[in-house]
């Protein structure tokens, strides 16, 4: 075969490659970034015991990734645009293995110092996949969406289902939480080859040659402020039951490990429901009925959980639906929004920085509630009313209208 020849086959099956390449590198990220999160609240209890934190203190530990996605998601813009969203997320995806690896250390100021550093790599992860979404799939964004967070949601139950039973055989749940150093990396290696093998397109740029941007800010976006409470309210939900629910099923007499599996099925029903709503959404501005029906799951779980305990993992599954589909929802209604990849990096961040900037305060009420009160049935009360305010802001984030 002549050199010619061979180059043409190359490059061939190089075309071939970058799409495949492109499509399971976003899904490694979308892996990595929720285990080192919700594999905290099955051994909740231990890192308590072990290091001697209070609730309330617990209740700011766990809130703290919450703040670094609040304080890091609304400057995301700026490196995107100076160095490409491909090599901040590359960055991002490095500072997050580091920091599990710090939390695992012995020392308690590794433990905090750690959490913070895993906020600030989540939060460019969180800010910077519906961008990415939005820019190679701008013709399914709701469908990849979906896809992604699927995975990013069954990941997310394995952190949870097998932090109890990691902590058993590795000897405590500093290896636990620091085996999800892995996935992070294996991510940060594929991700690292898709930024040289297959680099992002150009942007659209206007005719002077600037980066096209949009007219006006978000931040006096009315719609963008309806995205924003509506991303902040599932935040909210979801850190607070991840985090507490196992706490809460403790207090009821269910055993650690079990209530591990139900957080690993409230995770799962997540997946299954985020697949759903996402073939459900097609590709509609119009989001009205998707947003209350998925704000709606919530409220019934909270309310059966209170009411009727016996049907617990049906309602703690159904609270997994609400909570999985709800975060398609909000991903999508910030790639639907935006208008251009500038403007949709901008919405993305404002509405994953004031959304958790709201999000901090579900755990940190939580574990105050808990410390002040000892009853957990206010954490399910404290979930339920945030799913009714979601109900409300529903019917406006989910109209048809531009950012």
């Amino acid at each position: 075969m002549s050199t010619p020849v061979r180059a043409v086959s190359r490059s061939r099956s190089r075309n071939r490659l970058v799409p495949a390449l492109a499509l399971v590198s976003l899904l490694l990220v979308s892996s990595s970034l929720r285990p080192a999160l919700t594999s905290v609240g099955p051994v909740l209890e231990r890192i308590g015991t072990t290091t001697g934190l209070s609730d309330s203190a617990l209740g700011l530990l766990t809130a703290l990734p919450l703040l670094g996605f609040a304080l890091f998601s609304s400057i995301v813009h700026g490196p995107a645009a100076r160095w490409g969203v491909d090599r901040v997320l590359l960055a991002a995806l490095a500072v997050l293995a580091a920091g599990i690896a710090i939390r695992s250390l012995p020392a308690l100021p590794a433990l905090w110092i750690g959490t913070a550093m895993i906020g600030a790599g989540v939060a460019f992860g969180n800010v910077l996949v519906p961008v990415i979404l939005r820019r190679d799939h701008p013709g399914r964004i709701a469908l990849f969406t979906g896809l992604s967070t699927s995975v990013m949601t069954g990941f997310a139950a394995l952190g949870a289902g097998l932090a109890v039973p990691l902590a058993a055989a590795l000897g405590g749940w500093r290896m636990s939480l620091g085996l999800w150093a892995v996935p992070v990396v294996v991510a940060f290696l594929v991700w690292a080859a898709r930024t040289r093998w297959a680099p992002s397109p150009a942007p659209v740029t206007s005719a002077a040659g600037a980066p096209a941007e949009p007219v006006g800010s978000v931040w006096r976006s009315a719609t963008a402020w309806q995205v924003t409470a509506f991303m902040g309210l599932q935040s909210t939900a979801y850190f607070t039951l991840i985090n507490w629910l196992p706490s809460v099923e403790a207090s009821r007499g269910v055993n650690p490990q079990t209530a591990g599996w139900h957080l690993f099925a409230f995770q799962v029903a997540g997946v299954a429901a985020g697949l759903a709503i996402s073939a459900l959404m097609g590709r509609r501005a119009e989001q009205r009925p998707a947003c209350l029906a998925v704000s709606l799951a919530i409220l019934v779980a909270m309310a059966g959980l209170l009411w009727v305990p016996q049907w617990g993992v049906l309602w703690i599954m159904l609270a997994g639906v609400g909570t999985g589909s709800s975060i398609v929802v909000a991903l999508s209604l910030i790639a639907l929004r935006g208008r251009s990849q500038s403007e949709t990096t901008r919405l993305s961040g404002m509405a994953q920085s004031m959304g958790y900037l709201l999000a901090a305060g579900g755990p940190i009420a939580a574990g105050a509630l808990l410390q002040l009160t000892g009853s957990p049935d206010l954490v399910l009360v404290l979930v339920g009313a945030l799913a009714l305010v979601q109900a409300v802001v529903a019917f406006w984030a989910g109209r048809d209208r531009r950012a």
